[in-house]
């Protein structure tokens, strides 16, 4: 992608001899400021020789009036440690370190002295949030105005100056607010996030930013002020025109900055009705809809520390908010992650062009512009052209546009929507006066600041295409929350999505934080009956989607989520905090099942957007729907009961193992024919069957032979939808028929991942056929080129052609078994691991296969390679050649 620049550094690939230590990480923070656990786990990750393990190690905490070391602890332990100090209390401050001790795999391991000790790590800042409601010593603040909250209001500004009598030792500000915000201190913006607070099941969870201010604030006159607007918590959301005020008709900002200055005196400003009001120069924001800004209603230096001319200003108005709601972020901010300049840009006539991006992202544009006062450019977006124009149809009721009007500057204006995101490859733009479009409009990305911790790579530049298409889906919907699309009237944080894809997601970025985040709001949005919404924060969803009714593997998220958490971070506390509303889902769907264990009743979506679903029934696919639902009541019971086995609770853990084998028999009884058929002769039937392990040992080998036959007989056309998709190259791969999976990869024609990609998409589409090959949009009206959920073949990418996948949660043992086929002659994949970096890399040479791997210290793995016996690794990098039955290493 030639013109993109990702905001982030590049990984040193060097080996390291010498033994390092890196500084420990925080729980699943990136930045350990302002965190809300007082008790928080510690991981680190080593670099060292080949085949060195740790046999111990001690942590150091460091505080102002302290100093606390562990002493030697026996133990390999280096993931999610825990916390070995006293609780941190609200703003505490720590510095922590940690050495190790070990020697090589061949060292006498019985020995009761250490072998060696490495220097001491790098040490990490960690600082506590506000933990407890009696910390805040303000209220929440409002304009004190009335608006109609059933249209669209001008977000507002509020500001408060005040005065500092010496130097800044230190100054922290923490903030949140009832709609998104921005703050300001001195004219400058804090910060590089966007959209604060984010959308979280308010009345449950409203989470704290805590910014770093030192040096934002300077002795004398100082002024913070803060933009308000409605975001989701007043904003329009949902379909069929929306639903505004869902959570509240007032928007509100809570602030508290708390100032040290050199002296030791402290200096607590807090939101309270000392604070001032105003219209601002934005008109109008709405997520869907846009922004319109006038630039020439800017109030200059509201936010400085200098006089202000302009309107006057009102007052506020508290507003009630339980502090016992307040947290702390669990995952990143949303900012801004990559400028992408247009790479074609096409005049339509007078000050009117049309300019594709190249790829379709998610975000919005900032314009350099020049020209008289009230003129106005128009920003108009879409993700695809249809006959030369932009096709807005799939955006449904988003309007996505935003309109800029100069203040008529000589020197020129530079301007970016504020409160608003937008899906799209292409922008219209209306209105331009001035220099070179070309030169001075770039496309800006946003999206939760997610640590990319994976990448996949082969020989062919189409499955290449595919997977940047699969990450790029994934950063336009993780914005704040997992959400199925970006850019229509929805984006929406829907569990069926997230349950298929969170495999993938976790291999290509850590997410941890951020979908433990989304886990929390599920929790408590699910009903006391266990029943789970199929997307979560619940909103309105018209007669269709409300009320919430059980459904099949969209609910199924409250089980197998936190379990794909635990198999790829190794964190226990996910699936004990998770473990009661997992049990409750589980115990319901017992209740409605019939008493063979059968789940013949109720609404099931099946295999969504199965191929020949009609457009207006996306439900109307080739499996039975209550073959899926419940194929998936027997593997959820299966891992409620591995759940409770990992946290130790051997009665639960017996009891829906037992379970899941009753609903096992009642599908084989239902749904299993003599001849190893299903009575849905349909792949996705035989996918769930074959990977949920729901058939007798002796009909396996002919239900795998008759998915193979279906799968050839449709030409190695894709005949599956959310539910089957994920997990059709995986059964094909079991079933001893990994050649067709291939086939069904690199098939071109539709319905195939490939033939999105020879259509030029740069993201994964809704619907197999969102462009029908004509290159004319799909009538239906869910059409969207952008959702993640039939990307999750990435997981198989990863696992099966690439061959890396986790044997032990948290990849403390891995497993190295590539299945080369389909013609591909290399294949590659990273992943950064809470241990540190595991790679592989085959190639061919000739008749000889190059397999190339990297193991980080504290890990084990093996190499399985098909027909060849397995080798036991140690840690390190090795390279393995294969001809014949024997294999050579080096």
């Amino acid at each position: 992608m030639s013109g993109i620049v990702f905001h982030s550094c590049p990984v040193d690939d060097d080996a390291v001899a010498m033994l390092l230590v890196e500084a420990p990480t925080v729980e699943h923070h990136q930045v350990a400021l302002g965190i809300n656990e007082s008790r928080p786990r510690l991981s680190w990750t080593i670099d060292g020789p080949r085949g060195w393990r740790q046999r111990g190690y001690e942590i150091e905490v460091c505080r102002a009036d302290r100093l606390f070391r562990t002493g030697f602890v026996a133990g390999d332990d280096q993931v999610l440690v825990a916390w070995p100090d006293a609780d941190l209390v609200s703003r505490s401050v720590a510095q922590v370190r940690v050495r190790v001790w070990g020697g090589s795999s061949e060292d006498d391991e019985a020995s009761e002295s250490p072998f060696a000790a490495s220097d001491w790590s790098p040490s990490t800042r960690i600082e506590s949030g506000l933990l407890c409601p009696e910390d805040w010593s303000g209220t929440a603040i409002s304009p004190d105005w009335d608006e109609d909250t059933s249209v669209d209001n001008p977000p507002a500004l509020l500001r408060r100056t005040f005065t500092l009598a010496a130097e800044v030792r230190r100054a922290r500000l923490y903030v949140t607010a009832h709609g998104v915000t921005e703050v300001e201190i001195n004219g400058t913006k804090v910060g590089e996030q966007a959209l604060l607070p984010g959308w979280t099941t308010y009345s449950h969870r409203l989470r704290v930013a805590t910014f770093d201010v030192t040096t934002r604030l300077q002795p004398g006159a100082n002024t913070i002020g803060a933009w308000l607007a409605d975001g989701w918590y007043r904003g329009r959301l949902g379909f069929d025109g929306g639903t505004r005020n869902i959570y509240g008709d007032r928007l509100a900002l809570l602030a508290q900055l708390e100032i040290e200055d050199v002296h030791g005196r402290v200096t607590v400003v807090r939101t309270d009705e000392s604070w001032q009001a105003s219209r601002g120069p934005i008109l109008r924001s709405g997520l869907y809809d846009g922004e319109r800004y006038d630039a020439r209603k800017e109030i200059p230096n509201w936010s400085g520390a200098g006089v202000i001319e302009g309107p006057a200003w009102s007052g506020v108005r508290p507003v009630e908010r339980d502090l016992a709601t307040l947290t702390g972020f669990d995952g990143p901010y949303v900012q801004c992650v990559a400028d992408v300049p247009p790479v074609d840009v096409r005049e339509l006539g007078s000050s009117r062009y049309l300019l594709d991006f190249g790829q379709n992202l998610v975000g919005r544009l900032r314009i350099q512009v020049r020209g008289a006062a009230g003129d106005t450019v128009r920003l108009t977006h879409a993700e695809v052209l249809q006959d030369g124009e932009l096709y807005r149809r799939p955006l449904r009721d988003a309007e996505a546009l935003d309109e800029y009007i100069l203040r008529g500057d000589p020197d020129g204006e530079v301007w970016e929507p504020r409160f608003t995101v937008h899906g799209f490859r292409y922008a219209e733009i209306d209105g331009w006066v001035g220099d070179s479009v070309r030169d001075h409009v770039v496309a800006r990305v946003y999206h939760s600041d997610l640590r990319a911790t994976g990448s996949f790579e082969c020989s062919d530049e189409l499955v290449n295409r595919l997977h940047e298409n699969v990450i790029w889906s994934m950063r336009g919907n993780m914005v704040d929350l997992p959400t199925d699309c970006p850019q229509r009237d929805e984006r929406l944080g829907w569990t069926g999505d997230v349950q298929v894809f969170a495999p993938t997601a976790a291999f290509l970025f850590d997410c941890s934080g951020f979908l433990g985040s989304w886990l929390k709001d599920l929790d408590a949005e699910q009903l006391p009956d266990g029943t789970v919404p199929w997307y979560v924060p619940v909103i309105p969803g018209g007669d269709y989607w409300t009320p919430i009714r059980p459904g099949a593997a969209w609910a199924d998220a409250v089980v197998l989520t936190p379990w794909t958490l635990w198999e790829r971070y190794g964190d226990r506390d996910i699936l004990e905090r998770q473990f009661d509303g997992a049990k409750a889902w589980v115990d319901l769907v017992a209740r409605l099942s019939d008493d063979d264990h059968v789940w013949r009743s109720g609404f099931q979506l099946g295999d969504w957007l199965d191929p020949i679903a009609p457009p207006e029934d996306p439900a109307a696919g080739r499996t039975d729907r209550h073959l899926v639902a419940t194929a998936y009541a027997a593997w959820s019971a299966r891992h409620v009961g591995l759940s409770a086995a990992v946290l130790g609770r051997s009665r639960e853990a017996q009891a829906y193992a037992a379970l899941a084998q009753q609903i096992r028999a009642g599908f084989q009884a239902a749904y299993v024919l003599p001849d190893g058929t299903l009575t849905s002769d349909a792949p996705t039937a035989y996918a769930l069957a074959i990977m949920f392990d729901l058939l007798p040992a002796d009909l396996r080998e002919r239900a795998g032979r008759r998915l193979a036959d279906l799968v050839r007989a449709s030409g190695h056309l894709i005949a599956t939808g959310f539910v089957g998709t994920p997990l059709i190259c995986d059964a094909l791969t079991r079933a001893g028929f990994v050649e067709d999976a291939y086939r069904l990869l690199l098939q071109r024609q539709c319905p195939s991942w490939l033939f999105m990609v020879e259509m030029g998409a740069t993201t994964i589409w809704e619907r197999w056929d969102s462009m029908l090959p004509d290159g004319s949009v799909n009538p239906g009206g869910m059409t969207s080129f952008n959702h993640y959920a039939l990307g999750a073949v990435a997981d198989w990418l990863h696992r099966v052609v690439a061959g890396l996948q986790p044997a032990a949660p948290g990849y403390r043992r891995v497993r190295f078994a590539p299945r080369p086929g389909g013609g591909l002659t290399s294949a590659q994949a990273v992943h950064e691991s809470p241990y540190g970096r595991i790679s592989i890399s085959w190639r061919y040479a000739g008749d000889v296969l190059i397999v190339d791997t990297l193991v980080p210290i504290g890990v084990t793995a093996v190499l399985d390679v098909q027909d060849h016996p397995v080798l036991e690794l140690v840690s390190g990098r090795a390279i393995h050649r294969f001809r014949g039955l024997s294999a050579q290493a080096s």
